[in-house]
């Protein structure tokens, strides 16, 4: 029976029962953004203040030297920098922004303006403006004037720098450098014979010290004036310096240039060049935009026309036979220490993979001396000293180059392959031999077209990697042997990476900037377009999923 003591409770003055959370429903409470702490804020003005610090040195050295257009693109990073920090929120953007920034500066920036030198004739001779052009002729191509008074001089020295101390013959001392046109000096000391020989701040240098840095004080030419055509004083002992003047006079009202001994005229060819009448031209000229020049010389220059046609064709001989070879034999060593029954597996691999820990300009150098036709390993030990011209023959230096890449190549190709293969399911062997399959076939119809899978992205990166691959040709043969039918350093191993390096730096032709950002263009579009044509190609292998 029902207590009659016990009465229910209205409800609406029930207590309401606590409410248990469902699980996997549970709300949680927004969070709130708290602002910075004071030494959070401290710390990022103090790293934001180093920055701008740094930027305004950068900005006014710019302004100096007049680079606006560098001056404006810098002013608005600056400016970006500071708003992306400064503000409240954006949090990506601040973690993102020096990433940015530095893939501007060392990849964009750098690729713009390797693009922007490809389409001018940027190089030895033709490296600054034309008013630098005319400045450095009037410098260079000077004459000892024939009945100049020999002033004494005595060789001072400030920090690095030399300077020149000059008594002419009237008494007048004065002093000047390479960089410091001729100004009256005062408060010095003189010897018996009334020389300047020293000035408070500078020091003087003795007969042996003059002696130890003879190529340096030969260098300095002081000049006479701010004008160019006053010519400069230089001294060929230390002690007594001549007055020099330009043998080439320029005229800026025809803009010509005219030997004042043979009175030949030098007028501006429109190539960034003083040219006379017979195409001869002065050995300084500037930089001006020759728009697709540099790509046209590349294919008609009988220097270069050539030899280039052959380093076409090993480049690409060079980079297919490299990715065939250490893929099979990557492929096939893989094969073989993926065996389950193999004991001991663990150091062969660690064996296989040692050539790839070893730098590869190291290897280079290595090879080349176990190479060496004269007193290498490979003849002198294994060949009983034999005088076989691996790197001086043509056709043995290409072998010996493919023989040392393969070597450097395979382990990485092993080491793909082996992973490429744990990956594979066991079943599907154990069911193709249940089928009757050969070993063959299994590898062939099964196995390979399944690693093909994975590693042929890696296959096309390798051709892509082995195409500009510097280190071995270079090390090893240096591009040789070279070639007879060129006054240009091209050899019969050059590919076309060590070709645009020896365009660049190259000894006896002069550096031509302009010509090697051609030919590096040349190489992207060759590169892309094959990679572009595999990527396309590889598509097809997903079917096989």
């Amino acid at each position: 029976m029902p207590n009659p003591d016990l009465q229910e409770l209205p409800a609406t003055a029930a207590s309401p029962a606590p409410r248990q959370p469902r699980r996997g429903n549970t709300r949680h409470a927004p969070v709130k953004h708290h602002p910075d702490s004071l030494k959070g804020t401290i710390l990022k003005i103090v790293l934001l203040g180093m920055v701008d610090a740094f930027a305004v040195y950068v900005l006014m050295m710019l302004f100096l030297s007049q680079s606006w257009a560098a001056l404006g693109m810098s002013a608005l990073v600056v400016l970006a920098i500071n708003w992306i920090y400064l503000r409240k929120g954006g949090l990506p953007a601040k973690y993102l922004a020096p990433g940015v920034l530095f893939l501007l500066v060392f990849q964009v920036l750098v690729v713009v303006f390797s693009g922007y030198i490809a389409f001018t004739n940027y190089g030895d001779g033709h490296n600054s403006t034309k008013d630098d052009a005319i400045l450095a002729i009037q410098l260079t191509a000077q004459k000892r004037v024939p009945d100049s008074p020999a002033y004494k001089a005595s060789v001072l020295t400030k920090g690095d720098d030399f300077y020149l101390l000059f008594t002419d013959p009237s008494g007048k001392v004065q002093i000047g450098s390479t960089g410091q046109a001729l100004t009256d000096a005062t408060g010095g000391g003189k010897d018996s014979t009334g020389k300047a020989n020293s000035l408070p701040g500078y020091q003087t240098l003795k007969f042996q010290e003059i002696v130890a840095n003879q190529q340096e004080i030969l260098k300095i030419a002081v000049p006479v004036s701010n004008d160019p055509a006053d010519g400069t004083l230089r001294t060929a002992d230390g002690s007594t310096a001549y007055q020099f003047k330009p043998a080439l006079h320029y005229d800026a009202g025809t803009d010509t240039f005219t030997d004042t001994e043979t009175g030949t005229q030098y007028t501006d060819n429109g190539k960034g060049a003083f040219a006379d009448s017979k195409g001869e031209t002065l050995a300084t000229g500037w930089k001006i935009d020759v728009g697709m020049d540099n790509f046209a010389r590349a294919f008609t220059d009988p220097s270069l026309r050539g030899p280039l046609l052959g380093v076409i064709i090993w480049t690409f001989t060079f980079s297919v036979a490299s990715v065939a070879l250490t893929f099979v034999m990557g492929l096939f060593l893989a094969i073989t220490f993926n065996r389950e029954d193999l004991r001991g597996k663990k150091v062969y691999r660690i064996l296989m993979i040692l050539p790839y820990a070893f730098p590869a300009f190291l290897s280079g150098l290595v090879w080349s001396g176990i190479l060496n036709p004269e007193f290498g390993w490979l003849n002198q030990t294994l060949l009983g000293g034999a005088n076989i011209g691996w790197l001086t023959d043509p056709v043995l230096a290409k072998i010996s180059v493919l023989v040392v890449n393969v070597w450097l190549g395979f382990p990485y190709m092993f080491l793909v392959c082996t992973g490429a293969l744990q990956s594979l399911p066991s079943e599907i062997d154990e069911a193709a031999r249940m089928d009757g399959a050969s070993a063959w076939r299994v590898f062939r119809s099964i196995k390979l077209p399944l690693l093909l899978v994975s590693v042929a992205p890696l296959l096309i990166s390798s051709f892509a990697f082995n195409f500009n691959n510097f280190n071995v040709i270079y090390m090893l043969t240096g591009g040789g042997p070279r070639f007879a039918d060129t006054d240009r350093d091209i050899g019969a191993t050059d590919i076309l990476i060590t070709l645009v390096y020896k365009v660049a730096f190259g000894q006896g032709t002069g550096r031509d900037y302009g010509l090697a950002s051609a030919l590096a263009i040349i190489i992207f579009i060759i590169v892309a377009t094959i990679s572009a044509i595999s990527f396309k190609q590889t598509k097809a292998l997903e079917d096989v999923n």
